[in-house]
């Protein structure tokens, strides 16, 4: 979602620097300590070849450095730039940023689906670094101008038909048994389940879902009612049978708050920080005579 654009505390952008240098750090120790040194074969050296002796200063650098002294990706680098001197930062909090932060330190590189297209976007990107994260914007005009500022994001159109007005409805709507059925929502009868996502994010077992969109502030807007269930569907349909992490923000709205208790069940709850909620949802697929809710 387009956040309201405002002057950034001098911590939240210290810590949106700091987490994306820990995370490519940890990234290169991963890269690492998984190879085994035994499978690089040494060089060999023709013996007419003359290297200049180098000092033990100068050894115990490149020693000290062969473990995690690897060149920024440009892309990192633009990323820290940008984060550094923009005025613009992301609306969570840093306890908000913090949450998801730990859970990509854990999962990452792994499969992370955003709804919403902000002036986070770019941090949630890099936090991923190495994996694939795709954002769900509803206004492509936004897309268009954040595809020119920051070409390495994947977002994708999509319009909803849905209104926060509606949003009464469609929770009794949920309660029927087309809605409570493991079933791909592209195929899904229920009307909570979101039709007209990209094949993409049908086919991707989504390690991490992040719902932050559509708008739903005003009763005309679509609201988040479809997005929190389709998030839902897709982790207790998950082939795998692996469990996804899904994030809802803004959850002191009512909306927001009753659709994610009712669709991610508080039986999933695993923790709340300010404005953004925490849920982890096994697969349902090996037993699909789960309940819907634990």
């Amino acid at each position: 979602m387009r956040p309201k654009t405002h002057n950034p505390p001098f911590s939240l952008k210290f810590l949106i620097i700091c987490v994306i240098l820990a995370s490519f750090l940890l990234f290169i120790l991963r890269s690492n300590f998984s190879s085994s040194p035994n499978q690089t074969p040494s060089p060999k050296i023709r013996k007419s070849t003359f290297f200049p002796k180098k000092s033990s200063r100068t050894n115990s650098i490149t020693s000290n450095c062969s473990l995690a002294c690897t060149k920024i990706p440009t892309s990192l680098a633009q990323v820290l730039i940008h984060y550094s001197t923009s005025t613009i930062t992301p609306q969570q909090t840093l306890k908000e940023i913090s949450i998801t932060s730990r859970i990509l330190d854990k999962k990452s590189p792994c499969n992370f689906l955003v709804f919403g297209l902000g002036h986070d976007s770019l941090m949630w990107h890099s936090l991923n670094y190495g994996g694939r994260t795709i954002f769900i914007e509803e206004d492509e005009s936004w897309i268009e101008q954040i595809r020119r500022r920051f070409p390495v994001l994947e977002p994708y159109h999509v319009t909803y038909d849905s209104k926060v007005n509606q949003a009464d409805d469609l929770m009794q709507v949920g309660k029927g048994p087309e809605c409570v059925a493991v079933l791909d929502p592209k195929y899904s009868m229920c009307q909570l389940a979101l039709k007209g996502l990209p094949s993409e994010v049908y086919d991707i077992e989504w390690d991490l879902i992040m719902v932050d969109a559509p708008t739903g502030y005003y009763d005309e807007a679509p609201g988040r009612m479809k997005a929190i269930y389709t998030a839902g569907m897709m982790a207790r349909n998950r082939l795998d049978g692996l469990e996804t992490h899904v994030l809802v923000h803004d959850v002191n709205r009512e909306v927001e708050d009753n659709f994610s208790k009712a669709f991610l069940c508080e039986g999933y709850m695993k923790k709340q920080e300010g404005r953004l909620r925490h849920f982890v949802i096994p697969s349902h697929r090996d037993d699909l005579n789960k309940p819907f809710c634990p």
